[in-house]
């Protein structure tokens, strides 16, 4: 038996990874981000305007020490897109100001400018999963 067959915690954050097209792993909520490197992920993430699915870390131990498991990725945030990591903070950082996470997450559209006469509030919420890891 493998560790994932085994483990029902890992089990959970790989489905939670293959059920959502982008999903964040990170400390707190999109609306209330717990450390700085979430809160800086999740406004990147927010001002690209793709929805995107989040798993707060912090309430349990044992979701961070699997997820690095799963990921080979000691750190959180962990930005996940079609199953994939793409990476932490930095990482995230680095891609969209060089355009390629725009290109990543198929938001080249949304790249530029959003017109002035939308209201912030008119972007879609980030789709929030319950934590169930």
């Amino acid at each position: 038996m493998t560790d994932e067959t085994t483990n029902p915690l890992r089990v959970e954050i790989s489905k939670a990874i293959s059920e959502n097209p982008v999903l964040l792993f990170m400390k707190g909520t999109p609306e209330q981000p717990a450390c700085g490197f979430s809160a800086r992920t999740v406004a990147i993430l927010q001002s690209l305007g793709r929805p995107f699915a989040a798993v707060d870390v912090l309430p349990d131990p044992r979701i961070r020490q699997e997820l690095s498991a799963v990921s080979n990725w000691p750190t959180i945030p962990q930005l996940f897109v079609d199953g994939e990591l793409v990476g932490g903070c930095d990482i995230v950082t680095e891609m969209y100001q060089s355009g390629e996470l725009q290109q990543v997450l198929g938001a080249e559209a949304e790249a530029a400018e959003p017109p002035a006469e939308q209201p912030q509030t008119a972007q879609a919420p980030p789709i929030s999963i319950e934590n169930r890891l």
